[in-house]
């Protein structure tokens, strides 16, 4: 057998004059050395120790604070130039902040101020936590409608308006433990099992329904279903045409157009990025303006009303702590809104520091949003991240790092200090036109028609996400595309791709028939490619297909009346890892090809399967022709040995 346990230099034979590689075994690394390196590369992929080393002590205590506060990462580099650039930003995306934050506070079934106070105490946080430079955090349209819905659906925000209140505290008390220890924990890959597919279907499903649930503001009308599906919220749109609102409905589409013009000019021209941005707040000083200035003309338009002047009142005495079917609602709430606004807010982050060539720490932005949402909880604020709507605005604005959070929450400050009463007359229509033309963004058709180009299972993912939210629930929904995503993953696995391999002529590689229309069979060979690890779900198929290649190809030969079968070649170089079952698979080809007569070769063994092997015995029943390092030096040799000696 070509085995080199040794692992030295003269680990070859010649064959007619050509080399013959010897297959080594990988060094010999103690089982607790490999459990130690496996839980590390789980955990600790990014090595976030690594700076520490050769380090004074000092040195390592300033680096640990710059690892939990990021601020004194760029405070030490800070000039007025980049307080300039920041300044900016921070002035436009306030202009948008104020806005949304009543809005989405309202979208959460919350008072209108929840949402401004969710606009200055987290951004203050995570300018002190974070570590993306353009992550404009506050209030979220997923989020608030997914608090708002879930929490509706056993609480009334109209019947128990305090205790709706004190569950979405709980709620993002709850979200932001969840995601604080994902990030202490460093468990941050289980964000991996919401796909891509899964979360464009879902954030269309709530973009729909959210544009429905506007229609009550839009329209002009009073009673209206607290219901988030499909259906239920259409037939109390139709069947409430009574109470539709001519007034309302011309003042609503005017803005509406106003609002979706502006968009348009900015993805136009994107030096006009402030257009889009300044649209929203201009809307509602127009509209507070109008109906202060025509109240006898709009007495009838629902207004916000009376807003309190102040900044954030403590809520700590107000969570929900007691062991009933609430606090459980409060958790669940809590941990689907933290998942979504977790992997929005680090999306989102991502993105921008791939534009920007620069690193973004998973684990350590899990940790500021998880912690700014925990205070945050304890301050009258409701789930809050990364929007990509602020942050974009704030990336186009110049800004340069995460103070542009601090001077949003500055901007906020004044307004909750001094504008409030300001606030009184703002029509409930401006808002839902505002709330419409935000989350019409997240329904990505092109995105949709993609994914059914690329991939049928990934469009099914969408569909079920997409649908599930539509007509059954928010939760619902995510859990079945959830469920879709790692039935693909399942499948992938325990059926995995097999491949026949043919020479590609004039060269030594070997690559699939099907694929390559120049490659030639090889004559009595059989070369097969497994293309995944060997799992014991995946065994059973594999020994039964590999079979069935055989079976085919001796009635090829048949058929073709060819040279007769008498190798089978298995290029392992693919499979990445095998437990005892594909070891049991290996050991029983092995034999059932010995009873036909057909001498059966690996070729190319991983490290760590080729451990196994040796470990096994099984490499034992191979005979010394039945382990190469490629295709074409198996060939080569084996066909030299059924050749007559001189």
């Amino acid at each position: 057998m070509i085995i080199d346990d040794n692992n030295d230099e003269a680990g070859l034979r010649r064959n007619y004059g050509r080399e013959i590689h010897r297959v080594c075994l990988p060094p010999f690394v103690p089982t607790i050395k490999k459990l130690k390196h496996e839980l590390f590369e789980i955990f600790f992929p990014d090595d976030p120790l690594s700076g520490f080393k050769n380090r004074t002590g000092w040195e390592k205590v300033g680096l640990g604070v710059q690892s939990v506060f990021h601020v004194f990462h760029w405070v030490p580099r800070y000039n007025f130039k980049l307080f300039r650039s920041d300044l900016i930003a921070g002035i436009t995306i306030s202009s948008l902040a104020i806005p949304q934050g009543i809005n989405y506070a309202k979208l959460a079934n919350l008072p209108p101020i929840v949402g401004l106070y969710s606009s200055f105490v987290p951004p203050l946080l995570y300018s002190i936590l974070g570590c993306s430079r353009h992550l404009a955090v506050g209030p979220t349209s997923t989020a608030s409608l997914v608090m708002g819905t879930m929490l509706n659906d056993m609480v009334s925000c109209a019947n128990e308006p305090e205790l709706h209140l004190r569950l979405a505290f709980t709620a993002t008390f709850f979200a932001g433990l969840f995601q604080a220890s994902l990030g202490v924990f460093r468990l941050g890959f289980i964000l991996d099992f919401l796909s891509k597919a899964t979360l464009i279907g879902f954030m269309a499903g709530v973009a729909i329904l959210v544009s429905l649930q506007q229609l009550k503001g839009l329209l002009g009308i009073t009673h209206f279903t607290n219901k988030m599906q499909l259906i239920p919220v259409l037939s109390s749109v139709f069947n409430s045409r009574k109470e539709w609102s001519g007034q309302i409905i011309i003042m609503g589409f005017c803005f509406l157009a106003f609002l979706l013009g502006a968009k348009q000019i900015s993805s136009r021209r994107p030096k006009l990025f402030w257009v889009s941005a300044a649209a929203p707040l201009a809307s509602v000083i127009f509209a507070t303006v109008l109906v202060f200035a025509l109240q006898t003309k709009f007495k009838h338009v629902p207004k916000i009303g009376r807003l309190p002047n102040g900044v954030n009142p403590p809520s700590a005495n107000l969570l929900y702590f007691h062991a009933d079917h609430y606090l459980g609602l409060a958790i669940e709430t809590g941990i689907v809104t933290g998942i979504l606004s977790l992997t929005e807010g680090i999306a989102v982050g991502r993105t921008f520091a791939s534009m920007q060539s620069y690193h973004l720490d998973g684990n350590k932005e899990m940790m500021a949003i998880g912690a700014m949402n925990v205070a945050g909880s304890c301050c009258s604020c409701f789930v809050t991240t990364g929007s990509f709507s602020r942050s974009a605005v704030n990336y186009d604005a110049g800004a340069k790092t995460a103070l542009s959070n601090t001077i949003m929450a500055a901007v906020v400050l004044v307004t909750l200090l001094f504008l409030m009463p300001l606030f009184h007359y703002t029509p409930d229509v401006t808002l839902a036109a505002i709330i419409i033309t935000a989350v019409l963004g997240l329904i990505n058709v092109k995105a949709i028609m993609n994914l059914w180009r690329l991939d049928k299972l990934d469009f099914l993912a969408c569909s079920c996400s997409l649908f599930g939210v539509l007509f059954v629930s928010v939760q619902t929904g995510l859990a079945v595309a959830i469920g879709v995503s790692v039935f693909k993953v399942i499948l992938h696995v325990t059926r995995p791709n097999t491949v026949i391999l043919g020479n590609i002529p004039g060269t030594q590689i070997y690559q699939s028939l099907y694929r390559y229309k120049d490659t030639t069979r090889v004559s009595s060979f059989l070369i097969l490619g497994i293309e995944s690890p060997i799992y014991f779900l995946n065994s059973t198929y594999l020994q039964e297909r590999i079979l069935r290649w055989v079976r085919n190809e001796e009635e090829r030969i048949q058929r073709e009346n060819d040279l007769p079968l008498k190798c089978v070649i298995l290029d392992i170089t693919a499979v990445t890892a095998i437990d005892t079952s594909g070891l049991d698979l290996i050991s029983e080809l092995k034999s059932t090809l010995d009873k036909r007569s057909l001498q059966f070769v690996l070729v190319n063994p991983v490290a760590s399967v080729m451990e196994k092997l040796h470990r096994s015995k099984i490499i034992d029943s191979f005979e010394s022709n039945g382990l190469y390092l490629t295709v074409e030096e198996a060939v080569r040799d084996i066909s030299s040995s059924w050749e007559p000696s001189p």
